[in-house]
């Protein structure tokens, strides 16, 4: 018995040593940051606010890719079937990550394919509704909307977006009925809400902040957990009366499911020290934007719970895709 147990330590140790010498040698080429957006945005700001510092914390050039189409497809196809040594990793939006695998049936990718570096920022929403609206509060505009059941539009960003998503969770939480309109992205959705064809928009800050500090638009809460830098007059939704809802959209890094564990922890340590850099988050807060790290661990338990209230609201709504 003392002869196997040395044998297997031997044979343990034997098999750590090249991948500790991996961990030591890595990166050894630059490091390419799949993006499934377009330049411009949460995704793509976020991936170029992480790339600059994470080149100097690591010595290797960080290259952003932007590879847009097939509703983020494509880029979470190639970082799944890319080679599974650390170099190659997307930029994932929560949008995509958590409503396409439970709104599509024939995904090019699976989540098993994927696994968390970690997550390095989120965005609030702001619940925007135009000056028509008989309310200015966020208890206010609750009991219009229930006085009011099927009257009321909401504009989303398209089916199955966050902004879609989100607002059925605001829907099934406060008990009302507003009307689904859904727009190929966020400019004619503003364009409609600010001639107030629709009344109401939640939507992430940048879209609409210029609007509120123009008196075009009213802002009622935002979704996040503290108030946004460049609205400091707006409150939280826990701060209006309504503790229970949250919507923030996030972005975090994954890598292809089989890069060593030992490569994996030190990009999520180097992730996490060019997050916390100090003009990192300067940068972040001109952008409108939250840096906020977690760990793999934690990044799963999140996507595993808003997986879950988005499968919920989407049965409940009967969301299905154009």
């Amino acid at each position: 018995m003392k002869h196997f147990t040395r044998l297997t330590l031997t044979t343990v140790l034997a098999l750590a040593a090249p991948l500790a010498a991996l961990a030591q040698t890595f990166p050894s080429k630059p490091i390419s940051l799949v993006v499934p957006n377009p330049p411009g945005g949460l995704v793509d700001t976020s991936a170029r606010l992480v790339a600059e510092p994470l080149a100097r914390v690591i010595g290797q050039s960080v290259v952003v890719d932007n590879k847009p189409g097939a509703s983020g497809n494509l880029a979470y196809q190639t970082v799944a079937r890319s080679a599974k040594d650390g170099h190659t990793l997307l930029v994932s939006y929560s949008g995509y990550h958590i409503a396409n695998p439970i709104l599509m049936d024939k995904l090019p990718w699976d989540l098993k394919d994927l696994t968390p570096v970690g997550l390095i920022t989120v965005a609030t929403n702001v619940i925007a509704v135009h000056p028509s609206v008989p309310a200015n509060n966020l208890k206010d505009f609750i009991a219009w909307v229930k006085a009011n059941p099927g009257k009321v539009n909401y504009a989303s960003q398209g089916n199955g977006s966050v902004s879609h998503i989100g607002t059925e969770i605001f829907k099934q939480q406060t008990s009302v009925d507003m009307t689904h309109v859904p727009y190929k992205g966020s400019g004619q959705a503003i364009a409609d809400v600010l001639a107030g064809q629709v009344q109401v928009f939640i939507t992430t800050p940048p879209s609409v902040m210029q609007h509120v500090q123009g008196g075009k638009l009213k802002a009622l809460a935002v979704t996040g957990k503290t108030r946004h830098p460049q609205m400091p007059q707006v409150p939280t939704v826990a701060e209006a009366g309504l503790p229970s809802f949250s919507l923030e959209s996030w972005v975090a890094l994954y890598a292809p499911t089989g890069t060593p564990a030992p490569v994996l922890q030190k990009l999520s340590a180097d992730v996490k020290r060019s997050m916390e850099l100090p003009e990192t988050k300067q940068r972040a807060d001109q952008a409108g934007i939250e840096v906020r790290f977690l760990p793999p661990a934690d990044m799963t338990r999140l996507l595993e719970r808003e997986t879950s209230e988005w499968a919920k609201a989407i049965k409940a709504a009967n969301v299905k895709l154009d």
